[in-house]
């Protein structure tokens, strides 16, 4: 044989070889996601009641200033509020949540200490800069108050 023919064969082999001799490995991924439920609030609200018409309960006041955001993995999740503690009497303090896309508002409730349902049918879902309305009214029998605060405590839960 010749050397072209010699070389020629050599080069065949060395590729049956490397094809042959090649090896594999494998490796499991494991991986998760966690149901996740986050919500925010941002803004400062300050009501105050500062006149009335004769004959007619104090003026409301209204802030539409702040915003939130939530962002929810799950399916039927739903938004609470309630207050550290309740109004002093003759004050209602309401807040209106706008509902992210595909849930429900429930509009405006009135807090108390007791957990009411603000948003619901919130699912997979990632937005903000949502509306929010605050509203203060008073009746003619609340007491002059100088100075007050309330916090508000917001909770996403349910889901699935």
């Amino acid at each position: 044989m010749t050397n072209r023919i010699m070389n020629s064969l050599a080069a065949l082999a060395l590729v049956a070889l490397a094809g042959t001799a090649g090896a594999q490995n494998t490796q499991t991924i494991n991986f998760s996601v966690a149901a996740i439920n986050q919500i925010a609030v941002t803004g400062t609200v300050t009501l105050d009641i500062t006149t009335a018409t004769a004959g007619s309960a104090p003026t409301s006041a209204s802030d539409n200033a702040s915003k939130w955001a939530v962002t929810t993995n799950q399916s039927g999740a739903k938004i609470s509020a309630s207050l550290d503690s309740d109004m002093p009497s003759g004050l209602t303090l309401k807040v209106n949540l706008a509902a992210p896309t595909g849930a429900t508002s429930t509009l405006a409730q009135t807090l108390s200490s007791g957990s009411v349902d603000l948003v619901t049918g919130v699912s997979h879902v990632a937005e903000g800069n949502l509306s929010m309305t605050y509203t203060l009214d008073a009746t003619a029998t609340a007491a002059v108050v100088a100075a007050g605060t309330r916090t508000v405590t917001y909770t996403i839960s349910g889901g699935a």
